[in-house]
């Protein structure tokens, strides 16, 4: 298995206390506050919630100021916290216990074996109090499990449990929906209140100014969009924004722990866990959360099975966009990251060449160059830059119109490329379509089905017509995989382009002399293309 090496995450990471504390600031502001206030555990003692043992020895630890407890009594440390968190239910004395652990923890990585070594809690038996408190309704409680969670599981060299590993991470991939859903909400909000807001100052009375009111405006409404990039103090936060923003870089931030643990990424995998990342990353977030998540997609990548699969989830084609509309420039750096994983890191060739073709067609090629002409002082961005457009280049003189072609499908954004009006494209390749159980043919009918792009409907309903019309067998294929229905239903499509598409596909699934409608086709053509002359010269 690939294994990643510390000195090279750090690397490109940054420096990563910093990171930390820009991926948890609510946490961190919020802990602060904690660590001021006092817990009364006479109470808990007097009240029979806790023991004599566990209330000398938390005393001893809290306001005794024996920091060193821990190392001295790793034993009765780990019980008495585990029994803390097991008996006591309030949320105020909950918080104060998780930021005591976390503390412990962050002052010597070496201390989850307090935790993790306790004869008492082996095995599974150390998850479940913490895994608990992952379901608890206060947020802070539920967050800064999560991170001692991850620290316990990364830390150490025995592995988290499979069923416990599996719970943990489907409530980061579900956090991580959530707060980005609600984040991507609120940006559209703030967009709507800005463009409302320009509706109402624009008249003409005011043209004349029209430009400096805009400036104005937009100098207004812009912090709405720079607030979820800029670390600000918790009370400058608009209370959505509090939430959403900081508590979705948190959960990133657990992420890009587990995930530098090799065993740990295919557990990630089966939970569905590599298209959660894809589809937040094509939805609307910010700049810091792009950045953990595409690290994420990174420490995947080191992975030779895992880098081989990417692209299965439309990989290239999300980060191709991230890096085009990127102004950030360790978001720039982290895309070149995984770009040159893709390439580096299969260690089957022919998937590392289509990785290539996929980033070509994609239009990488074109902002490499741009960054090459910027020339950042970033030697990392450069040598990847370097590397990309040298084997991006060379895969570009080896690439056939098949290469090109079947690329340009499994990106879901076809175009109208010549290679799909060539008729000696379709002559040569028409029965290629077969290949790998007919994978080219299956991706077609399903952007028939789920695509909303016109032009990319419209450019799949005349290649299924052309595979008909070449390949002897193609119409009962097609039948098969549904796409007779599906070039049917297009029929009534609102766009003009993809009925007309969708009708000549139709004709060619249901006609059989493909020779008569071959010259029916052509004769059209030239009597449409004669009209026009005729028309050109009455004119």
């Amino acid at each position: 298995m690939a294994n990643i090496s510390e000195e090279n995450v750090t690397k490109l990471l940054g420096d990563e206390k910093i990171d930390m504390i820009a991926a948890t600031s609510v946490l961190q502001i919020r802990a602060s506050e904690i660590r001021q206030s006092h817990i009364n555990w006479q109470s808990y003692l007097q009240s029979q919630m806790i023991t004599q043992r566990d209330h000398d020895f938390i005393v001893a630890l809290d306001k005794g100021g024996q920091k060193n407890l821990p190392d001295k009594n790793p034993e009765q440390c780990a019980e008495t916290f585990l029994n803390l968190l097991t008996h006591i239910s309030k949320d105020q004395t909950i918080q104060y216990i998780l930021v005591m652990i976390d503390d412990i923890l962050s002052e010597d990585k070496s201390r989850v074996k307090v935790f993790r070594e306790n004869p008492k809690y082996a095995g599974s038996a150390i998850w479940q109090p913490f895994l608990n408190l992952l379901n608890r309704q206060d947020e802070f409680v539920q967050h800064m499990t999560a991170r001692i969670i991850a620290k316990l599981a990364c830390w150490h060299h025995e592995l988290m449990g499979k069923s416990d590993l599996q719970f943990y991470l489907s409530w980061l991939k579900e956090q991580l929906m959530m707060n980005a859903e609600k984040m991507t909400a609120e940006l559209e909000h703030a967009e709507q209140i800005m463009i409302e807001h320009e509706k109402q100052h624009f008249s003409v009375h005011h043209e004349k100014n029209k430009h400096k009111e805009g400036e104005e405006h937009h100098e207004r409404y812009s912090s709405l969009y720079s607030s979820f990039d800029e670390l600000k103090s918790h009370e400058t936060l608009l209370p959505g924004q509090k939430k959403n923003n900081d508590y979705i870089q948190s959960v990133a931030r657990c992420l890009q722990m587990m995930l530098r643990v090799d065993d740990y990424r295919f557990a990630f995998l089966s939970v569905d866990g590599i298209s959660t990342l894809l589809s937040i990353l094509s939805s609307r977030v910010n700049f810091q959360v792009q950045y953990q998540l595409v690290f994420c997609l990174w420490v995947l990548t080191f992975n030779s099975l895992l880098a081989e699969k990417m692209n299965k989830f439309n990989a290239i084609p999300i980060l191709a966009d991230i890096l085009s509309d990127s102004v950030k420039e360790k978001v720039t750096r982290i895309v070149l990251a995984v770009f040159r994983n893709l390439i580096e890191k299969p260690e089957d060739q022919q998937v590392a060449k289509e990785h290539c073709i996929a980033m070509v067609q994609c239009k990488v090629l074109k902002q490499l160059s741009i960054l090459e002409q910027k020339r950042s002082d970033d030697e990392d961005i450069m040598n990847d830059v370097e590397f990309l457009n040298e084997r991006l280049q060379a895969s570009v003189q080896d690439l056939s119109s098949f290469d090109q072609y079947a690329t340009e499908v499994k990106s879901g954004r076809l175009e109208w490329s010549p290679v799909h009006k060539s008729a000696k494209f379709w002559r040569e390749n028409a029965a290629r379509l077969n290949e790998r159980g007919q994978e080219l043919l299956r991706t077609l009918v399903h952007l028939l089905e789920r695509s909303t792009d016109p032009v990319v409907l419209a450019v799949a309903c005349y290649d299924i017509g052309e595979y008909v019309r070449h390949y002897p067998r193609g119409k009962h294929v097609i039948e098969q995989l549904g796409g007779k229905q599906r070039v049917m239903h297009l029929l009534s499509h609102e766009d003009p382009n993809v009925r007309y598409e969708a009708l000549l596909a139709v004709q060619k699934l249901m006609v059989h002399n493909w020779e008569y409608l071959g010259k029916q086709l052509e004769k059209e053509q030239i009597d449409k293309q004669a009209g026009g002359t005729a028309v050109g010269a009455k004119a």
